[in-house]
């Protein structure tokens, strides 16, 4: 299909040339538009059908802990809803080689092919994030100041550094805007004593205090 357009595009160039510049560049805008457009549709029927089989693959057991549109209550549990589809299709990859811990999701992993894993991001990526309130709202300050500015004093970095001002993360990077707080505290507690390996936050973790992670958590639950 891409071929047989660039083919007609090259065409009405070649007829420009004896034309009136205005019309031949009009039609060759006319279409290379129409060429994205049919680009883009075996796209979004890919994506709608990631999506599709992503939420099978909810329905059939992960809405036992994430929620089936992926607002886990549980601090045991992360909210993937909004979540980048590839970051989660990676950390799926990360439990199923043991690169990244868990018994629990070692299991629920096992199964999985890549295809499914994409299909998992499509779907909770696709969810929209609820809004949350911190537990603690004076704690909940604190934690924003660390998350926009660090603390210069012992050394920690701005959260918002990488994770973006809004928290919204990239495809390499989680995003922590409404987080359940006690998730967050859990994993700076496991980058803190490397029960969870990172090259970065392992040592960014390393530099928290107890109160700073317990503020990181709660501001973040309430973005």
């Amino acid at each position: 299909m891409a071929a047989v357009w660039r083919a007609a595009l090259a065409a009405a160039l070649r007829r420009g040339a004896r034309a009136a510049p205005a019309a031949a560049a009009g039609m060759a805008c006319g279409l290379l538009a129409a060429g994205l457009l049919a680009a883009a549709a075996p796209a979004a029927a890919q994506s709608a059908a990631e999506v599709a089989r992503g939420k099978e693959l909810v329905e059939a057991s992960c809405f036992l802990c994430h929620g089936m549109q992926g607002e886990s209550a549980s601090e045991l549990y992360p909210r993937l809803a909004g979540q980048h589809a590839q970051y989660i299709a990676r950390q799926l990859e990360y439990f199923r080689s043991g690169a990244r811990s868990s018994t629990q999701m070692a299991a629920m992993v096992a199964e999985l092919t890549p295809a499914d894993m994409r299909a998992l991001g499509a779907y909770f990526e696709a969810q929209t994030p609820q809004p949350q309130q911190p537990e603690d709202p004076e704690l909940a300050v604190v934690g924003r100041y660390l998350f926009m500015n660090g603390n210069r004093f012992s050394g920690v970095p701005a959260c918002a550094n990488c994770h973006g001002a809004g928290a919204g993360g990239t495809a390499e990077l989680p995003r922590l805007a409404g987080q359940v707080s006690g998730y967050i505290q859990a994993q700076l507690r496991a980058f803190k004593s490397r029960a969870r390996g990172h090259p970065v936050m392992q040592p960014v973790a390393e530099l928290l205090t107890e109160l700073e992670i317990v503020a990181i958590g709660e501001y973040l639950q309430g973005r």
